[in-house]
């Protein structure tokens, strides 16, 4: 059971870091959704995922992860694409674009926590480095450093896909 103190302040410090995240996003805010950035984040750092994992890995279901592919392909942040092993299989990876976002927010995000962090003293810089690892390890979250480098590009094994019609389009 989780030390209610410690829910508190994760509570407490999880509001500084919503509002860090939107920061960050900057202009990609207006065409791009928090959830929608996370499934780019996903992507970029697990790589190419089928649908079924990826809504599983935003928690959110099939069709909910499909209609944000929709917005996210039309965008050209996304490539959808069927594996010619199990044709019925459909992947997905990021673009450059998705990837520059990606990449883009994570420079504007590590320059505002740069700022907060420089606030506290050395120690407590550590200290808070060392809690917020093990809290995103828990999570399961990916270490910036263990991503791939650039966004992998459909192999010779994939057919890419076309996008699905019939999607509310200017919806995110």
């Amino acid at each position: 059971m989780a030390d209610e103190a410690a829910v508190d302040a994760v509570l407490t410090a999880s509001r500084t870091l919503v509002a860090v995240v939107t920061q960050s996003l900057g202009a990609a805010a207006e065409d791009t959704t928090i959830a929608q950035y996370r499934a780019l984040v996903v992507l970029a750092s697990r790589g190419p995922r089928r649908m079924t994992d990826l809504a599983a890995a935003l928690d959110v279901t099939p069709s909910t992860a499909g209609r944000m592919c929709d917005r996210l392909l039309r965008k050209g942040l996304i490539r959808r694409h069927r594996t010619r092993a199990d044709r019925r299989a459909v992947q997905v990876s990021i673009t450059a674009a998705g990837r520059e976002i990606v990449d883009q927010a994570t420079a504007r995000r590590r320059a505002l926590i740069a700022g907060i962090l420089g606030r506290l003293p050395a120690r407590q810089q550590s200290a808070v480095a060392s809690a917020l690892a093990a809290f995103a390890a828990a999570a399961g979250e990916i270490p910036d450093s263990q991503w791939p480098a650039d966004p992998p590009a459909p192999s010779a094994r994939m057919k890419p896909e076309p996008a699905r019609s019939g999607s509310t389009p200017g919806r995110s």
